[in-house]
């Protein structure tokens, strides 16, 4: 079979084919995040936390009581029940865990008594105690 006179050998793909370019000025869409100038970073992103956090947390290690189970229990936040709740749900993001609050008390599953003093220090807390 001889090569017909239509095909014509294609160009190499660029490395950076972007194959809707051509949309962009037909509908008259922005350019992307990095043509827009860069403004002051937020709180969250730099790690310094918003607002000072409580001055003292106490976390420690229990099995007893829980089947077996070992959780990580963090006490003596001071916290309102709707920022317990908020402070639970970025701890269990940040460490991959389940958890619940109990009473007053952040619970969280498994042995992460050395992680979460890291991620309370990062988020304010003045002192944080691990037993």
């Amino acid at each position: 079979m001889g090569k017909r006179p239509h095909d014509s050998p294609s160009p190499p793909p660029s490395r950076f084919h972007a194959p809707f370019e051509g949309l962009r000025a037909k509908l008259g869409l922005p350019d992307g995040p990095s043509a827009q100038a860069p403004g002051p970073a937020p709180a969250a992103a730099t790690g310094a936390p918003a607002r000072p956090g409580p001055a003292r947390a106490v976390v420690r290690y229990e099995r007893k009581g829980r089947g077996g189970k070992a959780v990580t229990v963090v006490e003596k936040l001071g916290l309102a029940p709707r920022e317990l709740e908020a402070w639970l749900g970025d701890l269990k993001r940040a460490l991959g865990c389940g958890g619940v609050v109990e009473e007053e008390r952040l619970v969280l599953q498994g042995d992460l008594r050395d992680r979460v003093r890291a991620l309370l220090e990062a988020r304010g807390v003045r002192k944080v105690t691990v037993s």
